[in-house]
């Protein structure tokens, strides 16, 4: 079994900056690409970042130049600093991460359950 934890979410006033983390455990062979997307109230689930097992790192234009995503590989850790927050960054954030599990041949996506981030004064 996999599984994804994220933390780290919480209510920031705009302009402010929160850091969150998602760790995948479980019986895990090997993880390529991770990434982090969020769905606002009465919207589709969006592509924030997302950031490859070599460190290559992909932004929605939305979010360039105020996040950054990073990993540590031997934590199977993703990070997503977020910094000068804006009301619309306001969502439920999904890590995901796209894994070999033991015992299978297979990668495959898995997902977190989401953290909740609420930029309001």
């Amino acid at each position: 079994q996999v599984q994804l934890v994220e933390s780290g979410g919480g209510l920031v006033q705009p302009g402010g900056s929160l850091r969150l983390s998602c760790v995948a455990s479980g019986t895990i062979v090997s993880i390529t690409n991770m990434g982090w997307y969020r769905q606002a109230p009465g919207k589709q689930r969006e592509r924030v970042a997302t950031i490859s097992s070599a460190g290559s790192t992909n932004y929605a234009d939305s979010v360039k130049g105020r996040f950054t995503i990073s990993r540590d590989n031997a934590k199977n850790t993703v990070y997503l600093q977020m910094n000068a927050l804006k009301a619309e960054d306001t969502a439920v954030y999904y890590c995901k991460a796209f894994v070999l599990p033991k015992f299978s041949t297979t990668y495959r996506d898995y997902w977190g359950q989401g953290t909740q981030v609420t930029v309001s004064s």
